[in-house]
């Protein structure tokens, strides 16, 4: 297909100089947190560019972010880039001359996509398309650009997104989103890989003749479970199957000289949320091979320099720098800390050499910064956010509990009253192939802003990372398959009593919240223990089995419960809490988004039907046009506002 620009105007870029950014004209500007995300750090290592925005902490609006590029060492802001104020930006990336940088700004009131190309002094708009689009790549000699797009698309793309409207034929017109090539110097957009296939993730072979690519036939929500690692030529657009592994698998990349594709591969429960041990296969084809069996902890990210393998890992509560021997699969740490981490190759982003690395990091205590230089010795190269004050006290809490070691975070007030006992609420992390990072907890509407409020009510939030958690190699995630709200719930519950060993916990006013598969351990918890005084259950799962026919992503479910809802209900109905619900007795706040592709509202009205048939104190919220990530300011706002209220009215703080 086809496709041609609509805009080829050449516009002046906003070229910020040094210290531009720090010496904002508004009081307003000076007091906000700055955010990093989506960094890159050049070919070079000289130079990164991230996407910035200002929270202001006002709770009604997003934060509207541009590109900034930064000296490398020094952090100085070398230009700024903003040629769509009423977009939102994708990831940047850089030339292979390190010269320009390409990235899509999204409009979704228009319903259009924008690629750009930004140099020194100007932006450049190459293209413009109805629909939805992501991942601009440059091809290895900087002559052609490379993006995902979805031409006409019914909505955002992922499952987390709003679901378009389930109206006619359903399932009879599937978004495709397919890589497509155009021109670095502007010209036509050319859609390659099939029109029949959603195309996750992709990159360039070394060559240029091609890209190594995830894909499914079908409906792009559903089948990222069930995808191949899959090649497209570059010039024809046919496609052929790599490997078909037996696991999830995100990030393929391939070595330098173009024989080996390597790629994260394990247990995952959600797109983006990558983890697992790393694989490698023959581009040609062929078995997969686990480079890392037995590795304890969770690669999170992976890069190709060289023959050699560089990237990233959760290693317990800490993110590490790691480098992968490419035959023996052996893993050198080279860099850790107790911070989440993010970059353009998983947790950090690293030069074309690989000896320097960038990533914008945080804890709960210290706001967002970048970190650059070389990759054993990273340093803080931004401030801006060092003059805000840490708001919340941290622990790190470790228990053991049927053979497994687990950690979670203990966060409460930083002054605490050692004559009195304080109410606290366990929040159960999404996933479940997921973990807990510490991020920084703001005065604002950055990071946690639930948490915050709940403290700032007098309460401890406790954040634990269970068995089927991510931080300890594929065993220990793989540990609640066919087991959810067992093994799980019973080491949440001994974290609970470990965090009263070390705080002043009163046991006996204990909420639980969570979203997700947080929101269905809330459901299961509130009929499986007596132990919680009150609970949010947000976008929970009370009947597996109806669920199995009413979301919109059911292929995720057979690798956790090893067979489809039809060949063995058993272990659907074992899970679900509504087979409880008469041992209900928490009062419980029930929210979910109108339009949850991943976890449908009749989920959570089911367990309100049952809630208020056994006489439980309870509410629903449904809010309107939401998807599985919340989006909206004003219902995110209603939404803490109705969790802090139902803490307060049920555990008296």
């Amino acid at each position: 297909m086809q496709l041609k620009a609509i805009a080829q105007t050449t516009f002046l870029a906003t070229a910020i100089l040094s210290g531009a950014i720090a010496q904002a004209s508004s009081e307003q500007d000076r007091q906000a947190l700055r955010e990093y995300r989506a960094v890159a750090i050049s070919p070079a290592g000289d130079r990164l560019v991230s996407l910035e925005s200002l929270d202001s902490n006002a709770a009604d609006k997003r934060p509207h972010a541009t590109v900034v590029v930064r000296d490398a060492a020094s952090g100085k802001v070398l230009n700024e880039y903003d040629p769509c104020a009423a977009c939102n930006y994708d990831r940047p990336s850089w030339s292979p001359d390190g010269k320009q940088v390409a990235f899509v700004g999204t409009e979704s009131k228009a319903g259009t996509a924008m690629l750009f190309v930004a140099g020194k002094d100007k932006t450049q708009p190459l293209l413009t398309l109805k629909g939805v689009a992501s991942t601009a790549r440059w091809s290895p000699d900087g002559k052609t650009l490379s993006l995902l797009a979805t031409i006409g698309a019914k909505k955002e793309t992922g499952a987390t997104s709003a679901g378009a409207r389930q109206i006619g034929e359903i399932g009879s017109d599937e978004d495709a989103q397919r890589i497509g090539v155009i021109p670095a110097s502007g010209g036509t957009l050319k859609l390659l890989s099939p029109e029949d296939t959603f195309v996750y993730e992709y990159d360039w072979t070394p060559d240029g003749k091609g890209f190594v690519s995830t894909s499914a036939k079908g409906n792009g929500d559903n089948n990222w479970w069930v995808a191949k690692l899959t090649y497209v030529d570059a010039a024809t657009g046919a496609l052929r199957v790599i490997a078909s592994p037996g696991t999830q698998l995100n990030m393929p990349r391939v070595s330098a000289d173009g024989k080996t594709v390597a790629y994260i591969g394990g247990l995952m429960s959600d797109f983006g949320v990558v983890g697992g041990d790393i694989w490698t296969v023959p581009l040609a084809g062929g078995e997969p091979v686990n480079l890392t069996p037995g590795f304890k902890g969770t690669f999170n990210g992976i890069a190709w320099r060289g023959n050699q393998l560089v990237g990233s890992a959760l290693l317990g509560d800490q993110t590490a720098l790691v480098s992968i021997d490419a035959k023996s699969g052996k893993a050198e740490q080279r860099w850790s800390a107790a911070v989440s981490s993010m970059g353009s190759d998983g947790r950090f982003s690293f030069s074309a050499d690989g000896s320097k690395a960038a990533a914008a990091q945080e804890d709960f205590e210290h706001g967002p910064r970048l970190v650059a230089g070389p990759v054993a010795r990273l340093q803080t190269i931004t401030h801006d956010n060092e003059g805000f004050a840490p708001q919340v006290s941290v622990r790190n809490v470790s228990w053991q509990n049927e053979g497994f070691s687990v950690q979670g975070w203990l966060i409460g007030p930083r002054n605490v009253d050692a004559s009195k006992k304080y109410p606290m609420i366990v929040q159960v992390h999404g996933g479940p192939s997921s973990a807990v990072s510490p991020r920084y907890v703001s005065a604002g509407e950055y990071g946690n802003p639930t948490a915050r409020l709940l403290i700032e009510a007098g309460y401890f939030v406790f954040m634990p990372n269970p068995r089927g958690s991510y931080g300890q190699g594929q065993e220990f995630t793989r540990a609640n398959r066919r087991d959810f709200g067992g093994g799980d719930l019973r080491d949440i519950l001994a974290g609970v009593d470990a965090a009263a060993r070390v705080a002043p916990i009163d046991v006996n006013r204990l909420g639980l919240m969570g979203h997700s598969y947080g929101g269905f351990m809330t459901m299961w918890g509130v009929t499986h223990s007596q132990r919680f005084k009150a609970a949010v259950a947000s976008a929970g799962i009370a009947n597996w089995i109806s669920y199995y026919g009413q979301n919109g992503i059911d292929q995720w479910m057979v690798p956790f419960f090893g067979a489809t809802a039809y060949d063995d209900p058993a272990v659907y109905r074992a899970a679900s809490p509504i087979e409880s619900i008469k041992s209900a007795r928490t009062p419980t706040l029930v929210i979910v988004g109108e339009r949850d592709v991943e976890c449908p509202p009749a989920q959570s009205m089911e367990f309100w039907h049952g809630l208020r048939a056994m006489n439980v104190p309870s509410s629903l919220v449904i809010y309107e046009g939401e998807g599985h990530s919340m989006k909206k300011p004003e219902h995110l706002r209603d939404m803490r506002q109705r969790t802090i209220s139902w803490f307060n009215r049920y555990l008296g703080s």
